[in-house]
């Protein structure tokens, strides 16, 4: 039942073992018809990419944030309580199946330090979040300035499989 295709192989294996034969929107007819849901790494580039990785399958990442202005173009929908993701590394090899549990929008100002911890990131403390996070919404929107009142998505999610990789 192996493709060619990583993310198709990885889901194909993931979906049966994370029991998410049953999830609605990523089913097809037969197993070679299922759609696999988004494949994305967290952070802006490979190193981010494998050190959040890490995080995340070590527990210690729970949750994400997003600025919503990076979803008006319309290429990508806003998250959603339910949603699956295939979380790759750094090289963009599939590792985890993750499911958003989660998904609260609030003003950058009002994140709050449970959220913080729950990101795993530094010294989980709400200021180091606030540091990083207001220079990485600056960068991903070419320098344009990150206030308390940007309307930030924040996710909880919880990982349904890993990829054994046998490193």
């Amino acid at each position: 039942m192996s493709t060619d295709d990583p993310i198709q192989s990885f889901w194909e294996d993931a979906r049966v073992r994370a029991k998410a034969n049953r999830v609605p929107g990523y089913l097809g007819v037969t197993a070679r018809e299922s759609l696999a849901p988004p494949a994305w790494s967290f952070g802006a580039g490979p190193d981010d990419a494998d050190e959040l990785l890490d995080l995340v399958l070590s527990g210690t990442k729970t949750a994400t944030s997003s600025a919503q202005r990076d979803y008006v173009d319309g290429e990508e929908r806003e998250p959603e309580e339910g949603d699956l993701s295939i979380i790759t590394d750094g090289e963009g090899r599939p590792r985890a199946l993750i499911q958003t549990t989660s998904v609260r929008t609030v003003p950058f100002g009002e994140v709050d330090a449970a959220h913080a911890a729950a990101e795993g990131e530094g010294d989980l403390s709400l200021g180091h979040w606030r540091d990083v996070h207001r220079r990485f919404f600056e960068q991903s929107a070419g320098g344009a300035p990150v206030t308390d009142d940007l309307p930030v998505i924040l996710e909880e999610f919880t990982i349904l499989y890993a990829a054994d990789t046998g490193d």
